[in-house]
């Protein structure tokens, strides 16, 4: 083995994905962790997402679902991920977008 990780990520990355989480705010995941839960041990606990990200042995959470009313009656299921999911996410996207949005027609947004 030449190298002790896998995949080169920076810790950066990781910061720059929970600020941008924590600036979202959003409600807790499956593990039932706020953002101040998460925060109470913010080094530890984005060290531990690093690491596992980099050494190939992150395996996300499963997700909270929840039951949101339609306004024509019914509900619709929305998937709540927990925090440290949404800053592995973030952290992906802040990778990916640049990359990916110029490749995508102008009128794409997205699809």
């Amino acid at each position: 083995m030449q190298e002790a990780k896998s995949f080169k990520i920076p810790k950066r990355l990781i910061l720059e994905g929970y600020e941008k989480v924590k600036s979202n705010q959003g409600a807790a995941g499956v593990d039932q962790v706020t953002i101040a839960d998460f925060d109470k041990s913010l080094k530890s606990n984005l060290y531990k997402l690093w690491n596992r990200m980099s050494s190939g042995s992150y395996h996300p959470m499963s997700v909270r679902l929840v039951e949101i009313p339609k306004s024509g009656g019914g509900t619709r299921h929305l998937g709540i991920p927990s925090v440290i999911d949404r800053i592995a996410q973030m952290s992906a996207v802040l990778v990916l977008q640049p990359k990916l949005d110029p490749i995508f027609h102008e009128d794409s947004y997205g699809y």
